[in-house]
């Protein structure tokens, strides 16, 4: 579905990934793990059409998006749910959702998506005419989602999706985005929580310093003692 080969994407002069390669197979849960200024919201940002690549190729079912703009990498089938969640705060929660709706094919399934939408996250539809600045932090990454959800994607990319979340709602967004990813939608999760990334993920990546420093299932990279001591942390074992 999704194959990166050998990425490299900068800001202005500054590279903050040198050397990225990873994949994402038809309905596969992939985790991008690493520490704090490792690339991986850069890296996400890229597949989003949303910063260049500067060396590399980036190709979903063997269309080249390397060079394509974010509106038309959304056109197939790819969708972001960004760090910090970036809502339309005075927006109401049923606008925002509406605003995933963008491409044709979206738009002809919104009433259908809406309900999806609802279905996973019934607290949506009571507040939906609420302001989106309104809502709690865990609130606003389900709306978050669930704009991309409108967007019908085939591949959903969640960029640090339990960033100052309280892990009652972390886990209960941990258990919607297994939800997801078992209706068929493939998903790409960028994760600083080694711990958690693994415990849903098929296969993962660990990035440092830009570069992909090591990947494999779950069970592989906890049996290998650099990775653990590492990136992993001393719980995750």
């Amino acid at each position: 579905m999704l194959e990166a080969r050998g990425l490299r994407i900068a800001y202005g002069d500054a590279t903050a990934v040198w050397d990225a390669s990873f994949r994402v197979g038809a309905g596969e849960l992939v985790a991008v793990v690493g520490p704090n200024g490792a690339g991986k919201t850069t890296l996400i940002n890229a597949v989003a059409g949303i910063l260049g690549v500067r060396a590399g190729t980036l190709t979903l079912d063997g269309h080249d998006l390397t060079r394509l703009p974010p509106h038309a990498v959304c056109g197939h089938g790819v969708a972001l749910v960004p760090e910090g969640r970036r809502l339309f705060t005075t927006m109401t929660v049923e606008e925002n959702l509406e605003m995933g709706a963008y491409t044709p094919g979206a738009r002809a399934r919104r009433a259908e998506s809406l309900e999806r939408v609802h279905a996973i996250f019934p607290l949506l539809r009571e507040r939906q005419g609420q302001r989106a600045g309104t809502l709690s932090g865990g609130q606003q990454q389900m709306v978050a989602i669930g704009r991309a959800l409108m967007a019908c994607p085939r591949l959903l990319l969640l960029d640090e999706p339990s960033l100052g979340l309280a892990p009652s709602i972390v886990d209960l967004l941990v258990g919607t985005i297994v939800q997801i990813h078992a209706s068929g939608v493939a998903v790409l999760l960028v994760e600083q929580n080694a711990a958690r990334a693994l415990a849903i993920a098929s296969r993962a990546y660990v990035l440092d310093g830009g570069r992909t420093v090591a990947h494999g299932t779950p069970a592989e990279l906890r049996e290998r003692a650099d990775v653990r001591q590492a990136y992993l942390g001393p719980h995750d074992s």
